[in-house]
């Protein structure tokens, strides 16, 4: 069974997300969506709601799961039988980053293949901290995540769901 991790904080998850997993979902027999706890980045969501968030959108595809992994992305991915892991890119800052990562986990384990997957040109400039800053300044984000995704951002950010989507 040919399995890809796609981690990431999903703080929260996107539309451009939704993309990347949709698409790694025809290449791969199972796609692990893995959300990383990374507290130093002062998640807005706790792990278990950002888990939670993303097991009720990818939940209708079938060789779609969402978990959670604490420490080195290697490891879980051994830990899970991955032979890969995706990354999404949007543009050409992304690149150095990423790529920097992907040297460093095929140091820390070379049977673990980088991939890295371009979102559709629609979301290139889409990401998770831009939504949550327009979604705590009241602007409509209903093009930009799931609208389950849209509900618990205006109630987490605002105290109930009063903001209409579009």
């Amino acid at each position: 069974m040919r399995t890809v991790i796609y981690p990431g904080s999903f703080d929260p998850l996107t539309n451009g997300h939704l993309d990347v997993v949709q698409r790694a979902a025809r290449l791969f027999d199972r796609v692990i969506v893995a959300v990383a706890q990374n507290e130093s980045k002062s998640p807005l969501f706790t792990l278990a709601e950002r888990v939670e968030l993303v097991r009720g959108c990818v939940g209708h595809i079938a060789n779609v799961e969402a978990d959670s992994f604490d420490g080195l992305l290697v490891e879980y991915a051994e830990r899970r039988s991955a032979q890969a892991i995706i990354r999404g890119l949007r543009a050409v800052s992304d690149f150095e980053f990423e790529f920097q990562l992907a040297l460093m986990n095929r140091k820390l384990n070379e049977r673990i293949e980088a991939i890295f997957m371009m979102p559709k040109d629609t979301y290139t400039f889409l990401s998770s901290r831009m939504v949550k800053e327009i979604a705590r300044l009241g602007g409509d984000v209903s093009a930009f995540v799931p609208e389950s995704v849209r509900k618990s951002l205006v109630t987490r950010l605002h105290g109930h769901d009063r903001i209409a989507k579009g």
